[in-house]
């Protein structure tokens, strides 16, 4: 019997259940829903079952599971490597599992597996409230806080994990289950920050802080490296309610950048201080000290910060490092700030950035054990990336990268949600030798057969 023959019986059951929701390669809308965030190898599903509920889930984690086909889970599709698509596999795409329920008075929010972050946020956002993400709207909530979650109100209420109360998981059997601190503690410690190894979560439950406005917006300054010396000092001595997304990078021709910038290295921040505008001031003011070319930080809603692209769709091929920097504490000097301008400015390859988060606050006052992200000490998360239109150009982007990574002192700790690669040393680099073994003790448990593979993978 021909291949497609043996498929086409494989999928009948799907077909049937999904109808058109089920998109092989030759369906019009196939190469669209395909599509992903970041750039990388090519992989081609053989089908994408777009689910509505959890009986769905399990019929087709059964279908992947008793045939065999690799399986990928997809909600925003921002992985660097892809883990949202399944070579000659199934993709399970929760993306129409997009309901939210803000429960203003108990001050929770209750989310489906396939919400995107602009969504929630501009849902809590009506009643004056937030959870944080990270920083762009098209990512999804469920990878996001799998993974960890460094976004603008990290360092004030802890990583998107933190917030997480619980969670309904079909496991790789169909068995759906709640994971929380007094149901399945061990999946729950291990799904906040263990990534999609253990299950698919269709429902989040995520705690709520009251946000009405708060003081954001972007500065950009010219790169020097006494400037963003002092930018980096400022933010690692600011108070736990100012954050900002620091960018290294080659200054596009946005109206906002003076001309004679256009093309030329440039600090540029998108800062949120999530406390009373008052005091906003006078951690403002060390920021705007050196000089900024830009200044469109004012009083704001929330969800504004999350507005704006979510990043290219499709085409391209994008790389990148990631690693944690400082023991708790970090100084960075003229000489680091002087190193990653010059990579900045010496790439010859299409967008290429030197991403920093600031850590701290309470991402450090939660124990190291108590989650299965461990890197709690660090001071700076940096993240070396770029992005290239044209495949062959791949192979000089990923040197500019590793070459750039190793002259910032970037990596041998990794962050499961901006890691390039996917390899053995990327998963002991994401979790500390404890944390890897507690983790394998869960998968084992809860997928011993290792159905959810496409991650970086915690192998029972």
């Amino acid at each position: 019997m021909a291949t497609h023959e043996v498929l086409d019986d494989t999928l009948a059951p799907l077909a049937a259940a999904l109808g058109d929701r089920l998109l092989t390669p030759s369906a019009a809308a196939f190469a669209e829903t395909a599509a992903v965030f970041m750039g990388g190898p090519e992989r081609t599903p053989v089908a994408i079952a777009r689910v509505r509920d959890t009986a769905e889930v399990a019929a087709v984690l059964a279908v992947a599971r008793e045939a065999g086909l690799p399986l990928a889970v997809r909600s925003g599709g921002h992985s660097y490597v892809r883990h949202g698509l399944a070579d000659g596999g199934l993709v399970l795409d929760l993306r129409l599992m997009d309901g939210i329920e803000i429960d203003a008075a108990a001050g929770v929010g209750h989310a489906q597996g396939g919400v995107l972050a602009g969504a929630y946020v501009t849902a809590a956002g009506e009643h004056g409230l937030a959870t944080g993400f990270g920083d762009t709207g098209s990512v999804g909530i469920a990878g996001l806080a799998l993974g960890g979650g460094i976004g603008y109100l990290s360092r004030l209420d802890g990583l998107t994990l933190d917030s997480l109360l619980g969670a309904e998981v079909v496991l790789a059997d169909g068995t759906v289950v709640e994971a929380n601190p007094d149901e399945h503690p061990d999946l729950y410690w291990a799904l906040r920050g263990g990534g999609g190894n253990l299950g698919v979560v269709t429902r989040l439950d995520l705690r709520l802080r009251e946000l009405p406005v708060v003081t954001g917006g972007m500065l950009a300054w010219a790169a020097e490296p006494g400037t963003l010396t002092s930018i980096l000092t400022a933010l690692a001595e600011a108070p736990a309610e100012l954050s900002a997304m620091v960018n290294v990078m080659i200054a596009p021709p946005m109206p906002m950048i003076p001309a004679e910038l256009h093309g030329k290295a440039l600090v540029m921040a998108l800062v949120c201080f999530a406390g009373p505008a008052a005091e906003a001031e006078a951690s403002l003011a060390r920021l705007r000290a050196p000089g900024a070319v830009h200044d469109s930080v004012r009083e704001i809603a929330y969800p504004e910060m999350f507005a704006g692209p979510g990043g290219p769709a499709g085409g391209g091929t994008a790389a990148a490092r990631t690693g944690f920097l400082g023991d708790g504490v970090w100084a960075p000097s003229d000489a680091w700030s002087a190193a990653a301008i010059e990579a900045v400015s010496g790439a010859t390859h299409g967008v290429a950035v030197v991403n920093l988060r600031p850590m701290g606050g309470a991402i450090a006052r939660t124990d190291a054990s108590a989650t299965a992200f461990a890197h709690r000490d660090a001071a700076w998360m940096v993240t070396v990336q770029g992005l290239v239109p044209n495949p062959d150009a791949a192979p000089a982007l990923r040197e500019w990268v590793e070459s750039a990574a190793g002259e910032l002192g970037v990596g041998g700790r990794g962050y499961v949600n901006f890691m390039g690669t996917a390899t053995e040393q990327d998963v002991r680099d994401a979790y500390p030798e404890a944390t890897l073994a507690r983790l394998r003790e869960v998968k084992r448990t809860y997928d011993p057969g290792n159905l959810f593979a496409s991650n970086h993978n915690v192998a029972p």
